[in-house]
């Protein structure tokens, strides 16, 4: 059966076009059963039209989380240079005598937040070698002052609105424009030699500064009850409760307090591994300045990948702090909100829509709308510095999003920064299909007692049914190129159309399994699939494989193939066989001889058409060439006596609703009786019969068959 028969006999209803995009009611669905009482923000945006495809209280205000970095790193792309590196700099204002250098050492910091093992072999590496540099100009002791210029920054280290116990863990730590080692530190625990007895602390790297109270007793077995507490001001950890006995060690990481003097103490700790010596003197005459160097961790792309991949906070208070110095001259939030605000009025977007405090997203205070997260994509996506900016995100196997996501199909098809705090998870990226890429701000604020777990499973959840909802042609195409791949030597239309006519059969029957993608506004069935056809879209692939120059214009060659001007709407697809796939496009021809005679219908396209809700102006008059049923069981039931050849066959409706209601290839080959290739909805597959048994079995009505030829233009 015809899939424009199927239409008429079962009458579909019309869906609007809000309702039919994407599911929206399930996913609200999906987050009431998971997440109950909880809040959910979704926009969904076209990257070619720039237009908001569907939208879950898109213009309501929401907690971000992580996912404002999204837009902190956009504004730093648009400011910033790619070859930006933060700089630390050291200036020697003295003398150098005999290997003696004395005056004062100024070290000005600039915000690099990588002077750690993050790219090198260990914390120390970097201060090493700018302990070098002082033992290339032949110094081995210094005498005098080192002073710390953290001027580049000003306001709290702390940053405001954060909640308090942030400031007491790694991802809070503080925020200063000289660091070292992520201005954290590693504390290992492990047990005494017996219960009762005091356990073992140790800090890594130990540079002489942060100072460890250890009240940590051994336990029984495997116990687990330590606590630990942080001096408000300095850098003084005090660790208690048990250990097990039969723990082997463990490990916490702890933010340290002061990140200036924690620098410093660390500069001291790697001179003195290269054999110079410190002797502070207050009374010390400054003296001219007689050499500088400058020292960079790593690179602003290095810094994106940590911020979007990894969602490092300090790196994202870093650079919104290094920004705005750099744009406003002044290196706090406030500046970066100047350098941000000044990004959103040049793209065209509200700063309005996007209230933050931070430049990470830690504070509950952030608020933004999904529609305006969305539009932010878009405009970074349409930007010189798009693909930089795409990269840096995350995947479901790169990053914070390695653990997520793990059933998705292909992770390289979506990208995003995720997001997490007390009440708020949110996902923001793209999604990468093959009709459009799509800009998507997912968030679930007010989360309340429901586990975070079942919340990110209901945000990775909605995340993957937009990927396979919107991309649902993507595995289709892969084995399609593989398909076209392997028929390289297949050269001419008959050989190349046997060959993939047989490398499809098989294939499951399905009636109407395509439609207009998931931007159609009346059938949102993907446009491309091989994992089952009817009649009609198994000729469409077959003609796509076999007229597509090169393997990437497979899916361009189906539509013009199936659209009028290759328009894909639903308005524009050839539903009507003879009258539009054929006679309105150049790749097929009906063949005529003295055998055949002319077939007149007025096709109901008003009628057809109206019951999608689309206005058509007119019924079709059409006319055609066909061959009257006993000529085509005369010629059916002999063998062929000519050179191999492939046509395509259709069988004459009786009635006047199409024209015809089953197509397929006829093969003929010489001494053989036409075989009829097609997609069978009795065997429910794609099969080869002789065409003879065909005619005798049909159980329809049939005045006749239609023969065409392929004509290879498309």
């Amino acid at each position: 059966m015809s899939r424009i028969l199927f239409v008429f006999l079962f009458c579909f209803f019309s869906i609007s076009f809000a309702e039919s995009l994407f599911p929206l009611e399930s996913y609200q669905t999906l987050v009431d059963s998971m997440v109950p009482e909880s809040k959910l923000g979704l926009s969904i945006r076209s990257l070619k039209t720039g237009k908001e495809l569907a939208n879950i209280r898109a213009s309501e205000p929401f907690t971000p989380a992580s996912t404002l970095k999204t837009l902190t790193t956009a504004a730093a792309l648009y400011h910033l240079p790619l070859n930006y590196e933060p700089q630390t700099h050291f200036f020697l204002d003295g003398s150098v005598s005999q290997g003696v250098f004395k005056g004062i050492l100024r070290i000005r910091g600039e915000g690099d937040p990588n002077i750690s093992a993050r790219f090198y072999p260990e914390p120390l590496y970097l201060l090493h070698v700018m302990a070098d540099s002082l033992k290339e100009l032949g110094i081995d002791s210094l005498v005098g002052k080192i002073e710390l210029d953290t001027s580049f920054y000003s306001g709290p280290r702390k940053p405001l609105y954060w909640a308090p116990h942030f400031y007491n863990a790694w991802y809070g730590a503080e925020v200063s424009p000289l660091q070292f080692n992520d201005n954290c530190t590693l504390i290992r625990l492990k047990p005494g030699q017996k219960i009762g007895d005091t356990a073992t602390i140790s800090i890594h790297p130990d540079v002489g500064y942060v100072q460890v109270k250890n009240e940590l007793v051994t336990g029984k077995k495997k116990r687990r009850r330590w606590t630990w507490a942080l001096n408000d001001t300095l850098p003084i950890i005090t660790i208690g409760g048990n250990i097990g006995e039969k723990i082997d060690s463990a490990s916490l990481v702890l933010p340290v307090r002061n990140p200036p003097l924690y620098f410093k103490h660390a500069l001291l700790f790697a001179l003195k591994d290269k054999g110079i010596g410190f002797q502070e003197t207050e009374n010390i005459s400054r003296g001219i300045e007689i050499k500088s160097f400058s020292f960079s961790a790593a690179p602003f792309l290095s810094i994106l990948d940590e911020i979007n991949q990894r969602s490092q906070n300090l790196h994202a208070e870093t650079l919104l702090r290094n920004m705005g110095k750099i744009v406003a001259n002044k290196g706090n939030v406030e500046g970066g909100k100047i350098a941000i605000h000044k990004y959103l009025n040049h793209i065209g977007l509200s700063p309005e829509d996007f209230y933050f405090v931070d430049g990470s997203g830690l504070s509950q205070k952030n608020k933004v709308k999904p529609s305006a997260e969305s539009a932010l994509l878009f405009k970074v996506a349409r930007s010189s510095f798009a693909d930089t900016y795409i990269r840096s995100l995350a995947s479901p196997d790169i990053g914070t999003g390695s653990k997520r996501m793990k059933g998705i199909q292909h992770p390289w098809r979506t990208r995003f920064k995720t997001g997490f705090i007390g009440g708020v998870h949110a996902l923001a990226g793209y999604i990468f299909t093959t009709e459009d890429t799509l800009a998507v701000a997912l968030y679930l604020n007010e989360t309340g007692k429901n586990p975070d777990a079942i919340c990110k499973d209901a945000l990775d959840s909605i995340w993957l049914r937009l990927v396979n909802f919107a991309d649902a042609e993507y595995a289709h195409v892969l084995k399609a190129k593989e398909l076209w791949l392997n028929a390289i030597s297949k050269k001419g239309l008959n050989e190349r159309i046997r060959y993939f006519s047989e490398a499809l059969k098989e294939t499951p029957y399905n009636l109407g399994p395509t439609g207009e993608g998931f931007k159609g506004k009346i059938d949102t069935k993907p446009i491309f699939r091989l994992d089952s056809v009817d009649c009609v879209t198994y000729m469409e692939s077959v003609l796509a494989l076999t007229f597509a120059p090169h393997e990437d214009s497979l899916l361009s060659t189906l539509k013009q193939i199936r659209y009028l001007n290759g328009e894909v709407s639903y308005l524009n697809r050839k539903h009507y066989f003879v009258a539009d796939w054929i006679q309105k496009s150049d790749f097929a021809k009906v063949l005529e001889d003295k055998n055949t005679q002319t077939m007149k219908r007025t096709l109901p396209k008003k009628k057809f058409f109206k019951n999608k809700g689309i206005d058509f102006s007119n019924d079709e008059k059409i006319e055609f060439a066909y061959l009257p049923l006993d000529k085509a069981k005369d010629f059916a039931s002999k063998n062929w006596n000519g050179t191999s050849e492939i046509r395509g066959v259709g069988f004459v409706f009786a009635g006047d609703v199409v024209d015809v209601f089953h197509v397929g290839f006829l093969l003929l080959n010489p001494g053989e009786k036409p075989i009829f290739r097609h997609a069978s909805q009795i065997s429910g597959k794609v099969i080869d019969q002789t065409l003879e048994s065909y005619l005798a079995n049909s159980k329809k009505k049939i005045p006749g068959i239609v023969q065409f030829e392929f004509l290879g233009k498309i």
